[in-house]
C-alpha cells in the first residue's frame, strides 16, 4: 500500500521586514516598508501593520507613503536577508531529508511516511517552533497532501500561524475562496474569471474542463485541477549552486574594444535572463581576460544582490576597462555570477521603478515563448558576434 503524500509549505512572514526587527527591536508593532523611499522607488516587503493601510510589495513608495504617512521606510540589508535564509535552510536541512527552496524566504517540505514514526503535523509544529526559537523570525505552514492546497493554507495560516488539510478534504477547504487565492491566478486572469461569472474556487470546480481549456488554454487546465485539490508536481531537492559564468574564445585573437564590449553585454545579458528563470539573484560578478599569450587576469566585485541587466552591465563594463590594461591581444572573454542565493527579482526593487519589472517581465516572457535572443540590446548586434550564442557557453 503506497502511503499518503504529505507535503508542507512554508514561508517567513514579511521576511525581509522581520529581518530588519530582529535587529532592530524598536520597529515591532510598527508600519515598515523596505525599498520604495526614491521618487520612483517600489516597495520590496512590508510589515503586517503597513498592510492594514493597504500598503503592499511591488507599489509605488509615493503611493504607499499617502496610504500610511507614519510608515518607515528602510533601504534594505542584502546580506543579513541572506545570512538569515541560510540560518533556515540549515535548520530544515538538518529535520528534513527532501525539500524545495523556491525563493529566499520559501520552502516546500516533503514530509510522507513521517507520520508512521512521529506524526506530520507534531513534526511540522516542533520544526517551526524550533525555526521561531533559533532564529528570532515569524514562520507559517501549510501541511496537506500536495503543493497548491500546502501554499493556499500557508497564506491562510499568515501571520505566523499553521493550518492543516485534511486528505480528503481539499475541495471542501478550497470551494469557498476566492479565486485570487489559487497559485499562478494573477490579477488579469481573475478579471477574466469574473466576466465569466467566476469569483469562488467552488464556482471553478463545478466548470466543465474542456469549457476552462477553450478559455485559457492549458493554463485553463492546471486551473480547474488546482481548483480542485490536485497537484502532482513533485518536490525538487534544493541544491546551493554556487555561480553561473560564460566564456568566449575567439577564433582569431582581437583587441577590437568595441566588439569585446559587444560580448560581454550580450553575456551579461543571457546570465541575468538565465538567473530570473532559475530564481537566482547575485551578489559577486567577475570579468575573465586571457591574452595572446595565455596569461590570464580576473577582476572582480562584490555588490548588493540583483539580476538585473541595468545594474549588472555596468558593472561588468566597469571592471573590463580597468582590467584591460595590457592593450594586447585577447584569446578568451568571459562573465561570472557567484555568491548566488534564491530569491526573485523584486527583492532588488529598492531603487527600480514598476515600469522597469514590467520590461523584464515583458522581455522574459517573449524570450522564454519564442526562444533566446529573440528581443535583446542593441550592442549584441554586432557583426563579429552575430554568430555568437552566449547560452552555449554558460557553465553552473
Amino acid at each position: 500500500m503506497s502511503l499518503q503524500k504529505q507535503i508542507a509549505h512554508i514561508d517567513l512572514d514579511s521576511f525581509f521586514v522581520s529581518v530588519e526587527c530582529r535587529a532592530n527591536t524598536k520597529l515591532l508593532g510598527k508600519p515598515v516598508a523596505i525599498g520604495g523611499s526614491g521618487d520612483r522607488g517600489v516597495i520590496a516587503s512590508c510589515s503586517y501593520e503597513a498592510r492594514k493601510f493597504g500598503v503592499h510589495s511591488a507599489m509605488p513608495g509615493k503611493l504607499a507613503k499617502r496610504l500610511c504617512p507614519e510608515l518607515i521606510f528602510l533601504r534594505g540589508d542584502y546580506d543579513s536577508y541572506s545570512k538569515a535564509s541560510h540560518e533556515v535552510t540549515e535548520i530544515i536541512t538538518e529535520a528534513i531529508p527532501v525539500f524545495e527552496k523556491t525563493s529566499i524566504d520559501e520552502f516546500y517540505m516533503d514530509m510522507t511516511g513521517l507520520d508512521q514514526f512521529f506524526g506530520t503535523l507534531k513534526y511540522a509544529k516542533e520544526l517551526r517552533e524550533k525555526i521561531i526559537h533559533e532564529t528570532g523570525l515569524p514562520i507559517s505552514f501549510g501541511l496537506s497532501k500536495n503543493k497548491t492546497v500546502s501554499k493556499v493554507a500557508t497564506g491562510l495560516a499568515k501571520p505566523n500561524g499553521y493550518k492543516y488539510v485534511n486528505y480528503g478534504d481539499e475541495k471542501t477547504f478550497l470551494a469557498p475562496l476566492s479565486v485570487k487565492k489559487i497559485p499562478m491566478i494573477g490579477e488579469k486572469t481573475v478579471q477574466n474569471l469574473k466576466r465569466m461569472g467566476v469569483e469562488k474556487v467552488y464556482t471553478l470546480q463545478q466548470m466543465p474542463v474542456q469549457l476552462l481549456e477553450s478559455a485559457f488554454g492549458k493554463s485553463g487546465i492546471m486551473m480547474w485541477e488546482k481548483a480542485n485539490g490536485i497537484d502532482f508536481s513533485p518536490i525538487r531537492p534544493y541544491t546551493d549552486r554556487k555561480s553561473l559564468s560564460s566564456e568566449h574564445t575567439f577564433e582569431k585573437d582581437t583587441m577590437d574594444v568595441g566588439m569585446l564590449t559587444s560580448m560581454l553585454v550580450s553575456m551579461t545579458e543571457n546570465l541575468c535572463y538565465k538567473m530570473r528563470q532559475d530564481n537566482f539573484l547575485t551578489s559577486c560578478v567577475s570579468v575573465k581576460i586571457r591574452y595572446s599569450d595565455f596569461n590570464t587576469h580576473t577582476q572582480q566585485l562584490k555588490i548588493p544582490y540583483t539580476s538585473g541587466d541595468h545594474i549588472l552591465i555596468p558593472k561588468i563594463k566597469a571592471l573590463f576597462q580597468k582590467l584591460y590594461q595590457r592593450r594586447l591581444l585577447i584569446r578568451l572573454i568571459g562573465v561570472k555570477f557567484s555568491d548566488l542565493v534564491s530569491g526573485h527579482y523584486q527583492i532588488n526593487l529598492f531603487e527600480d521603478s514598476l515600469a522597469q519589472l514590467h520590461l523584464y517581465q515583458a522581455l522574459d516572457k517573449l524570450n522564454l515563448r519564442y526562444g533566446d535572443k529573440t528581443v535583446y540590446r542593441a550592442i549584441g548586434m554586432t557583426k563579429e558576434n552575430k554568430d555568437f550564442n552566449p547560452f552555449n557557453g554558460i557553465k553552473s
